[in-house]
């Protein structure tokens, strides 16, 4: 068998290359990919080797990329017992946009629900990190909560607020066609961040100020406005990956003096073991999307806007570089299309 894996190769070109498959040593076990989610802003960060991008240094090429798929054991290393051949399984960390992946078993989750989409649980990885930034803001029912920034980690952090129970929660993004979704997803409002009088449409709309902020651009800028308009002793959790610091913040008189909180809310940040109040383990976060994806509570249907073959990978990447705006918000490789 190949292994035939989407590879960054240089900045902006992304090809599919092909390699022996091996044995699978005692601790991992070999997934065969059905699906495999694409998150656009990290895979953008690495494709253009922009800064700050975890532990690799400026200008390791080649990058395989991806961290999220679903697809089925074919094989099982000798020292695991979680999952056995044939089990359909979610992949997170080594996962890889590839036909095949070994991976660790404490990497793999096994999906239970046969009824739920592959295309639609491969979103579990994704979610599990808006749900991590919404809890690292202690949301509480009827409190205000603002977005910023549509992308997928936005859109379902949108929906998820609403699950939570706040009100009204405010979407806001440079894209139309992103706010739009967002109202279909059930945001109160969504506004543009470059209108004159943005701070001052947001704070009319949450009542003088914004409870709870997911800020999930990863611009310093967008940081900068949300402290703007969140009230005295509000939360903002820092989800998007503020990889440049390009924007000057008046620390004392936005964040101190006011007793604004600032809450790193990275998809690590996250317990190993065991879930507590407001900070769950990565499992037990995915267990619960896929329990709202489930019951219809978060409806997977207008978050998945695209589906492309991996032979596609090359055309797909050069967009993500060159046009991010216009880039599908919920897009993924199913690798069943592979030819």
């Amino acid at each position: 068998m190949k292994q035939k894996t989407i590879t960054f190769t240089s900045v902006g070109k992304a090809e599919l290359l092909e390699s022996e498959l091996t044995s699978v040593p005692d601790h991992q076990v070999l997934v065969e990919n059905e699906v495999s989610g694409i998150s656009a802003g990290t895979e953008r960060a690495c494709l253009l080797d922009m800064p700050n991008l975890a532990d690799e240094p400026a200008g390791s090429f080649p990058k395989r990329l991806g961290y999220s798929g679903v697809g089925r054991v074919v094989e099982v290393g000798a020292h695991v017992h979680q999952v056995k051949v044939g089990d359909r399984v979610l992949s997170y960390k080594g996962s890889t946009h590839a036909n095949y992946n070994y991976l660790d078993g404490n990497e793999v989750l096994k999906l239970e629900d046969d009824s739920l989409p592959s295309e639609h649980a491969v979103f579990g990885v994704i979610g599990s990190f808006s749900l991590n930034g919404l809890r690292k803001t202690r949301l509480e029912i009827g409190e205000s909560a603002v977005v910023v920034g549509l992308g997928i980690l936005g859109l379902l952090a949108v929906s998820l607020c609403r699950i939570a129970g706040a009100s009204p929660v405010i979407a806001t993004d440079l894209s139309p066609k992103r706010r739009k979704t967002a109202l279909a997803m059930e945001a109160h409002q969504a506004f543009d961040p470059t209108a004159s009088d943005y701070i001052e449409q947001v704070k009319a709309a949450t009542g003088g100020g914004a409870q709870a902020v997911i800020e999930v651009t990863g611009q310093s800028i967008a940081l900068k406005q949300a402290l703007s308009f969140v009230e005295p002793l509000g939360r903002i959790a820092l989800l998007g990956c503020t990889r440049v610091s390009d924007t000057a913040i008046d620390f004392y008189q936005q964040v101190h003096r006011p007793g604004v909180e600032i809450i790193g809310a990275h998809g690590r940040a996250r317990p190993q073991l065991e879930s507590r109040p407001h900070a769950w383990t990565w499992q037990d976060d995915i267990r619960a999307l896929w329990r709202l994806m489930a019951d219809g509570r978060l409806d997977m249907d207008k978050v998945l806007t695209e589906v492309y073959s991996p032979d596609e990978a090359p055309a797909v990447y050069k967009q993500l570089a060159e046009q991010p705006q216009d880039f599908p918000v919920g897009a993924v490789f199913d690798w069943r299309r592979l030819k």
